[in-house]
């Protein structure tokens, strides 16, 4: 059995149409949409509406950990503007081409830039999304766990620690741990680039100690300090950050 795995397509829409290829199943971990590419400043929603000057000036103040100096330039940017129906607008249109981009059978679960009210218009009939759930998927039960901690960020799935402690103890025991942001460990959490710890779960990192996982497998922290490392017996593992590597992570059994 092969099943290849990706997080963080964040609109690498003709990547991901091949991340299948040689697989029995692929998984997703979250994060489809593109907003703002912190590497390439004229990719996204963001700047296809400001401009990239624009979003090299709110990168720059996010980078800076200046939220209140990020937060007042986007109230300016947005000012007379519908934001909401803009955003919308444009994340349809990359969920368009995204979900139609997944093969069948594709296991998907949110990540912390998604927007899960509007996954059902989009993913078809192959594709299976779970958040707090599992399936067996040869022979081992997956669990999934979407989205991601309030961070100062606000980005548009985030939940409280205790809704998300319930989604990962709904699981049970289950073989391969997926969830889009990692347990909380240093290690697996700090981004070498951005030079910041990202929130991960201390209810996962609960889990995988209570109930030994097989595999966890993860993504959102894109330049990790550790890409993997082994709890107990359970292997976890960082599976990248597919819009920069264009590669699947490769699970074989």
């Amino acid at each position: 059995m092969r099943v290849h795995v990706v997080s963080d397509v964040h609109g690498a829409v003709e990547a991901l149409r091949k991340a299948g290829d040689g697989a029995d199943a692929l998984v997703c971990l979250g994060d489809l949409v593109l907003f703002i590419d912190y590497a390439d400043h004229s990719r996204g929603i963001f700047p296809d509406l400001f401009g990239a000057e624009n979003a090299a000036r709110m990168v720059a103040l996010r980078t800076a950990k200046r939220f209140d100096d990020a937060r007042a330039l986007d109230a300016e940017l947005w000012s007379g503007l519908d934001k909401r129906t803009a955003i919308e607008s444009a994340v349809r249109k990359q969920y368009a081409e995204l979900f139609a981009a997944f093969p069948a059978p594709t296991y998907a679960t949110y990540g912390n830039v998604d927007i899960p009210a509007l996954w059902p218009e989009y993913a078809a009939p192959g594709t299976t999304v779970l958040d707090g759930g599992t399936t067996e998927i040869g022979g081992l039960v997956f669990g999934f766990v979407g989205g991601g901690l309030r961070t100062q960020y606000r980005t548009p799935y985030e939940v409280d620690d205790e809704t998300y402690a319930e989604k990962v103890a709904a699981l049970g025991p289950v073989d391969v741990l997926c969830s889009h942001i990692p347990p909380a460990v240093p290690e697996l959490c700090y981004d070498t680039v951005a030079r910041r710890f990202e929130r991960g779960s201390e209810a996962l990192l609960d889990a995988i100690n209570e109930t030994r996982p097989k595999y966890a497998l993860f993504g959102h922290v894109h330049q990790p300090l550790a890409r993997r490392m082994r709890i107990g017996t359970t292997e976890c593992v960082n599976v990248g950050h597919f819009n920069a590597t264009r590669t699947p992570w490769v699970l074989e059994w």
